[in-house]
C-alpha cells in the first residue's frame, strides 16, 4: 500500500513501546535524480544499512541551495505517492537544496512548508508535536516524516558518517558529555540547562562543563554542546562512534557561503551527526537541541534521528545533518 495525498493520522497507540524504534523498515532514503553522487550514495546506505529497496526514492530537485514552497510542494508529494505505508522517518541524500526559503530542508520535508515555521523570524515559531515524546511512530501520530540530511557531494565524508554509525550500534560506549560555556552571553543562553543535561547522565557517562577558550583537548566524546561562530578547539576533539556535536549560533544550517562555522565541520571532524539553522533564528533556546533532552531520549535507545528530533521544541529554521539510524545505546543489531 502506497501514500497518496496527506498522510493518514492517529491510526492507533497500541502498539508497545519496544515496537516504535526507528528501524530501517521504517526509514525512506531520497535521493536527488539529477546528482550521481546522491544516487550513488543513497544506494551505499540502503546496502549498508538493509533498507528495503521500496523505500529508495529519487525525485528531481533544483541544483541550488535553496529551493521554494512550489519546488517543495511538487517533490514531496512525488516522494509521497510511492513512499510505503509504515515510513515513519526519512534520511535525504544530497547536499543541495538545504533550505526550502526561509525553513530547513529537513523540517520541510517532514512537515511540508508552512508560514509559522521560520517566517516569524526571531519570534517563536511553530512548534515540534514531538518534543520530548515517547515512542517513535511520528508519521502515524502527528503526520510528520522527520528527515535527516546526509550531505553526498563529498562521497569519502558520507561513507565515513554511515560507518560511524553502524561501528556505534549497540555498543553501550564509555565516554564524555561536554558542556561548554563560552565568553559570549547571547551564544552562551544554552548553558542555563547544561545542570539538567549533567544530572540526566549521572552515573552512566561522565560530564564535562567548560568555560572557553577550552586548552584541554576533549577525548572520548559522545556528545559536544557550545554556543560560537567558530569552535576554535575543533581540530583537537576527539568524538566517538555515534556523538553528536553542534553550536549554538545564527546560520550553522548554512552548508556553503556562510559567515559562520557550518555544521559540515563537526562532522569532518568525526561528528556523526550535527545540528543548525539555515535563517536567522536569534537565541532561543528551543530553536536549538535540549541537551538534557536528547540525552535522556537517547541514552535510553532511541535512534540518532528520533532523539535529536526529539530535543528541539521549534524545528522549522533548523536542519537536522548525520546518520539517522546510529543506535549506540539500543540493542545490538
Amino acid at each position: 500500500m502506497r501514500r497518496f495525498g496527506l498522510l493518514i493520522l492517529l491510526l492507533s497507540g497500541a502498539m508497545s513501546a519496544g515496537g516504535e524504534g526507528l528501524t530501517p523498515a521504517r526509514l525512506g532514503v531520497i535521493y536527488d535524480r539529477n546528482d550521481a553522487a546522491s544516487r550513488r550514495i543513497a544506494q551505499y546506505y540502503v546496502a549498508q544499512r538493509h533498507v528495503p529497496t521500496e523505500n529508495l526514492i529519487g525525485l528531481s530537485l533544483p541544483a541550488r541551495a535553496v529551493m521554494n514552497r512550489a519546488e517543495l510542494a511538487v517533490a514531496r508529494s512525488t516522494m509521497l505517492a510511492q513512499l510505503p505505508s509504515d515510513v515513519q522517518s526519512l534520511l535525504l541524500v544530497w547536499s543541495r537544496p538545504y533550505a526550502v526559503e526561509c525553513m530547513s530542508v529537513t523540517t520541510a520535508f517532514a512537515a511540508g512548508y508552512q508560514a509559522g515555521f521560520c517566517e516569524p523570524g526571531c519570534a517563536a515559531t511553530a512548534s515540534n508535536p514531538l518534543f520530548d515524546s515517547a515512542g517513535w511512530l511520528p508519521a502515524d501520530t502527528a503526520g510528520w516524516l522527520p528527515a535527516m540530511l546526509l550531505p553526498s557531494d563529498d562521497e569519502s565524508l558520507a561513507r565515513d558518517i554511515i560507518g560511524r554509525g553502524r561501528t556505534a550500534d549497540g555498543t553501550r560506549p564509555p565516554g564524555t558529555v561536554y558542556l561548554v560555556r563560552t565568553q559570549d552571553p547571547v551564544r552562551n543562553v544554552r548553558a542555563a540547562v547544561y545542570p539538567l543535561a549533567a544530572a540526566e547522565v549521572a552515573n552512566r557517562l561522565l560530564v564535562r562543563e567548560l568555560t572557553t577558550p577550552v586548552e584541554q583537548a576533549p577525548t572520548a566524546v559522545l556528545a559536544y554542546f557550545t554556543g560560537v561562530v567558530q569552535v576554535e578547539e575543533l581540530s583537537r576533539i576527539a568524538f566517538r562512534p555515534g556523538a553528536v556535536a553542534d553550536h549554538l549560533t545564527s546560520t550553522g544550517g548554512v552548508l556553503a557561503g556562510g559567515r559562520q562555522m557550518s555544521v559540515l565541520a563537526w562532522l569532518r571532524q568525526g561528528a556523526t551527526a550535527s545540528y543548525g539553522n539555515v535563517s536567522e533564528p536569534c537565541n532561543h533556546l528551543g530553536k536549538f537541541p535540549d541537551p538534557s533532552v536528547f540525552l535522556k531520549h537517547y541514552l535510553r535507545g532511541d535512534s540518532l534521528l528520533a532523539a535529536y528530533w526529539k530535543s528541539v521544541a521549534m524545528p522549522g529554521q533548523g536542519l537536522f545533518v548525520g546518520e539517522p539510524l546510529a543506535r549506540p545505546y539500543g540493542a545490538r543489531p
